[in-house]
């Protein structure tokens, strides 16, 4: 399955975004959970979250595509002209990678590793 399912915020003030983000756009973002993760549920759209994840991926705002198998989408990526920004780790009940286009624009990849919430 390939498909823009999710996004994701980061930012240096998790708090202050949220705020932003459910102020000025009406996005119905949750309170986050201990990890400091809060989720955007879909709402007639894709759903994502937002977080501080700049200790490990820096200030973004990114769409993800899932695959199944985000390895061997990096391996694509990178051989049709496109690098890595992030490498694949895990990330909850996912694996994810973070790439960017020939044009330098960041996209999200992931597949599902455990029970995908809901």
């Amino acid at each position: 399955m390939t498909a823009t399912t999710f996004f994701e915020i980061s930012g240096p003030d998790a708090g202050r975004l949220r705020a932003f983000y459910r102020g000025a756009l009406g996005l119905p973002v949750g309170d986050p959970d201990p990890s400091g993760y809060a989720l955007v549920p879909p709402d007639g759209g894709i759903g994502g979250a937002i977080w501080d994840g700049t200790a490990t991926a820096g200030s973004y705002a990114v769409f993800y595509v899932q695959v199944d198998d985000v390895d061997a989408a990096v391996d694509r990526v990178t051989a049709g002209g496109g690098a890595v920004v992030l490498a694949p780790r895990p990330h909850g009940p996912a694996r994810i990678a973070h790439v960017s286009d020939p044009a330098g624009n960041r996209v999200g990849l992931f597949q599902w590793t455990g029970q995908p919430p809901g």
